[in-house]
């Protein structure tokens, strides 16, 4: 995320607070509940280059979001709890999801403690390919790459192009410039060929990364026999559907949850598409997790849920919990959903 896009959305959340417009809306636009999205909980890292750290909160700000919710009268809940009151359209109390994305293993090791000690249910959305070690987590090679070097060289529409990357600033502008690039390429067999090259030139080996990274299916069947916690499928090489054809798509999702089924007994009903964006999420996902018997699928579309998405269960928008907003009074707006309210102009639903 570019520095000027995170000074604005800062802003914006600052002056939702600071004005009281936050508590003035809430009653307006909190909704019926909020899905929470997480990915890496971890202690904070040193490093100047952290292009990735939007995805990592520290566990000390796990710990006070978590006893924010307990404080909060929110109901929290599972995801089977979650379509239960949805479908049938049981809104008497507010409730919230906690739910992580990918399946890191500091999730096991930082989050859950917190969790089991506060009785709090949550979701974990497994990549099949990262809980067998042979994944490609294509973003933090990325960062692996240039963080390593002085200069690097990619080929971009036909022509190298270089890189300046010796201090962290041109490290950055290097990341931004790139990751951007390979999500605008049309399909994901050309955002990992990229990848991979560049891997290849400069020495960084993505399965490593992979099981550095991630819990095994061990480690996950361990989390799974905790009644608090929910296994969902988030495909099997967590790729952008939207950007491979449809053939391809339908056997991600059903290939992922007959994995998950195989290695530890547990059929996935619950969804999350990768990315999770416009890029990444359309009509065509959202009829084939129909198709395919899910009950729900949740996207990144910011936003808290309404009543009105007990109709839109397989494209739910959820609420980031952004590594680089790590205070409170911007968890108090984001709950309040005046955020999303202004960033979605003030409409409820965004289906695909």
């Amino acid at each position: 995320m570019s520095h000027l896009r995170q000074n604005i959305i800062r802003a914006g959340l600052e002056t939702l607070y600071f004005s009281g417009a936050h508590l003035a809306m809430q009653p307006f636009v909190r909704g019926v509940g909020v899905i929470l999205t997480l990915h890496h909980v971890r202690p904070h890292r040193r490093d100047a280059f952290q292009p990735n750290r939007l995805l990592e909160i520290t566990p000390e700000f796990f710990a006070k979001l978590i006893r924010r919710l307990r404080r909060s009268g929110l109901d929290l809940i599972s995801l089977d709890e979650m379509h239960r009151r949805m479908s049938a359209r049981d809104f008497r109390k507010r409730f919230a999801c906690i739910s992580f994305d990918d399946g890191y293993r500091d999730v096991k090791q930082w989050a859950y403690p917190v969790l089991r000690d506060h009785e709090v249910p949550f979701a974990l959305y497994i990549a099949t390919s990262f809980a067998d070690q042979i994944g490609e987590l294509w973003w933090v090679a990325l960062e692996r790459v240039i963080a390593g070097q002085k200069r690097i060289g990619l080929v971009i529409d036909g022509e190298e192009i270089r890189f300046d990357c010796a201090s962290p600033a041109e490290k950055r502008e290097a990341f931004e410039q790139i990751y951007w690039w390979l999500r605008r390429r049309e399909t994901e067999d050309e955002v990992r060929a990229a990848v991979r090259d560049l891997c290849a030139r400069y020495g960084v080996d993505m399965k490593s990364i992979c099981e550095e990274l991630c819990m095994t299916w061990d480690e996950i069947a361990e989390l799974a026999k905790d009644p608090l916690v929910t296994i969902g499928a988030h495909t099997v090489n967590h790729v952008m559907l939207k950007k491979t054809r449809e053939s391809v798509a339908r056997t991600e999702l059903e290939m992922s949850r007959s994995v998950i089924e195989a290695a530890i007994g547990v059929r996935p009903q619950h969804l999350s598409y990768p990315v999770g964006d416009p890029t990444s999420v359309g009509e065509r996902e959202v009829r084939l997790a129909g198709e395919l018997g899910y009950k729900t699928a949740v996207t990144t579309f910011p936003g808290v849920l309404f009543a009105e998405h007990s109709q839109h269960l397989l494209e739910l928008p959820r609420i980031s919990i952004n590594g680089d907003y790590q205070h409170m009074r911007y968890v108090r707006v984001l709950l309040s959903g005046s955020a999303t309210a202004v960033w979605n102009r003030f409409r409820r639903v965004k289906a695909a």
